[in-house]
């Protein structure tokens, strides 16, 4: 692991919360295998999903009694990490050395968020600005497995030229893909990009009528972004109707991701499932062609591939993360 670089010090989505219950789970993040499990308070705990004595996963053993038991030799670990009883010498009192790796977890958004360092700060999640408007129903969709990079992920996000092509009739369509200019600027934690519009059959799972859609697009961190978008009113059958949506992505492998979206819509009649089949048509569109993509990691050199003015906020995207010492998915 390249402590060094920053993406090991910042926190990454692992897992739904719902998922995490009374046996352990087992997950990755960074190429780093994770064990989640909760004590009797619902607490979350994320640890290297390996017993310091003989290397068993410790997400093939149990919970009990606020404690965590490798499935090898029994050793029970503590809420601290703190090895507290090993069965084969049941007075042997543990010193302080017989621990297992602890890191940072924290629940935000229906997800469980990890950071590899002990002792992160929660308040350093991304803010997903949506969740707190009282207007907005909130449900998540996912999670999808994709075989490329985190940052292959985003930038697809970020990509209004391809609408015509992979979103045919849904978010484009091939008579109309020009893309006028439209502002980007950086901000401390990435990008913001304004004025991005597109025409669109059907924008949404309450369109009615194309129309021509503005959107607004976030980056938060490295493997974090939102969109925002208000559809012309006369072409929505719902009245009022607007959303944002959270893209989060668990860096798995350099090439290999995890990704769940956050739908915040004002829309609180709907079931979650016509919500999240609408997303998942749309994504189930990209998929193909996100693995598809070679190099699987992102390119960061400006030679590497070639540009234009319509990828402006993908180029601005690749600056960032060179700037932030990313490392991991890039090449």
């Amino acid at each position: 692991m390249d402590s060094a670089a920053k993406e090991y010090s910042l926190w990454h989505p692992v897992a739904l919360a719902s998922a995490v219950a009374q046996a352990p789970l087992g997950a990755r993040l960074l190429n780093q295998a994770v064990v989640l499990w909760r004590d009797s308070a619902h607490q979350i705990h994320a640890w290297a999903d390996q017993c310091p004595h003989r290397g068993a996963q410790l997400s093939l053993g149990r919970v009990c009694d606020d404690r965590l038991e490798c499935p090898y030799h029994g050793w029970q670990f503590d809420g601290h990490g703190q090895c507290v009883h090993v069965p084969a010498l049941p007075q042997f009192v543990p010193p302080a050395t017989h621990t297992a790796r602890t890191f940072s977890a924290c629940e935000r958004y229906g997800l469980v968020w990890v950071c590899l360092q002990a002792d992160a700060d929660p308040a350093l999640i991304p803010a997903f600005a949506a969740e707190t408007d009282a207007q907005l129903r909130t449900v998540n969709c996912g999670s999808y497995d994709v075989a490329t990079s985190a940052p292959r992920i985003i930038e697809n996000f970020l990509d209004m030229a391809h609408f015509g092509f992979v979103h045919d009739g849904w978010l484009g369509m091939r008579a109309a893909t020009a893309i006028d200019d439209y502002t980007v600027e950086s901000t401390p934690n990435g990008l913001r990009a304004t004025q991005c519009k597109a025409w669109q059959p059907q924008s949404n799972v309450h369109s009615t009528a194309p129309a021509q859609v503005e959107y607004t697009y976030e980056v938060l961190a490295p493997y974090t972004a939102v969109l925002t978008k208000v559809p012309d009113a006369a072409s929505v059958a719902l009245q009022g109707f607007r959303e944002s949506i959270g893209l989060f992505i668990c860096p798995i492998t350099p090439e290999s991701s995890r990704v769940w979206f956050r739908l915040a819509m004002a829309d609180f009649d709907s079931p979650d499932t016509k919500l999240q089949d609408f997303q998942h048509t749309i994504f189930m569109q990209d998929k193909p062609v996100l693995e598809s993509q070679r190099p699987q990691r992102l390119p960061l050199d400006v030679r590497a591939e070639v540009h234009t003015a319509a990828d402006k906020a993908s180029s601005a995207y690749r600056r960032f993360l060179k700037q932030q010492n990313i490392t991991f998915g890039v090449c």
